[in-house]
């Protein structure tokens, strides 16, 4: 796979990718890339949440030493809940300047 579609591409290769991009194509990849990235850690969130829920459930103390393993699963769930929201920001933008009319607006 290219760098453009590939979902792993290091952050050098996706900092080109963006400073690069000026063709339909380009942005079309990088919504692409982003949209992808949404997915992977909205499935993440997903993961720690139902781990969260079931830590949650077995909380015996409320004195319990703090960070609870209840409460780094929960901050990871946030961590991916951030990380989805920028990238679906991002694939949103490209997925903008990817239109014709947005092209046409920028030459």
């Amino acid at each position: 796979s290219s760098p453009e579609t590939d979902a792993q591409c290091t952050k050098a290769q996706l900092k080109q990718l963006v400073l690069n991009a000026h063709t339909p194509g380009q942005y079309t990849a990088l919504a692409s890339y982003f949209g992808k990235q949404r997915e992977m850690y909205l499935q993440k969130a997903a993961e720690k949440q139902k781990v969260w829920v079931q830590l949650t459930q077995n909380v015996t103390s409320a004195a319990a030493k703090y960070p609870r393993p209840a409460d780094s699963v929960r901050n990871y769930y946030e961590y991916y809940m951030h990380k989805a929201a920028e990238a679906g920001t991002l694939e949103a933008k490209y997925s903008h300047l990817a239109s014709p009319d947005e092209l046409a607006k920028a030459q």
